[in-house]
């Protein structure tokens, strides 16, 4: 049995359609195929946080993490006190053994959580 999908199949529908779609195989963790349809509404309306953090999250589970690193970094710049995209960059980049690097993102994503018993 096949189980492939044809690539109009992640781009079919209206982006409301492909958000829930996105969000229905990131719940059952398919991590891969909710980054493909993911891609499409970030291409599509860039100046989102929530697809193109979700898809940062999709990639971040499937291991992807030099393009969840890119896709956190590009919310990062466009909204700096984004707290959760902060705590997800310092977490990637810890995954990567890049501990220097994460630190910053983690000591702000703690204060913009209000948590500043941890700084």
């Amino acid at each position: 049995m096949n189980t492939t999908y044809e690539p109009a199949y992640y781009d079919h529908g209206t982006p409301a359609e492909r958000w829930e779609r996105a969000q229905l195989f990131f719940d059952a963790q398919d991590y891969a195929a909710a980054a493909r349809v993911l891609v499409g509404l970030v291409e599509e309306a860039p100046e989102q946080t929530g697809p193109r953090l979700l898809l940062a999250r999709a990639y971040y589970h499937s291991a992807q993490l030099r393009r969840a690193e890119a896709e956190l970094r590009t919310i990062v710049e466009q909204d700096p006190v984004e707290h959760y995209a902060r705590l997800m960059l310092g977490r990637t980049l810890q995954r990567q053994s890049r501990h220097d690097e994460a630190e910053p993102h983690l000591r702000v994503a703690a204060a913009l959580a209000g948590d500043f018993a941890g700084l």
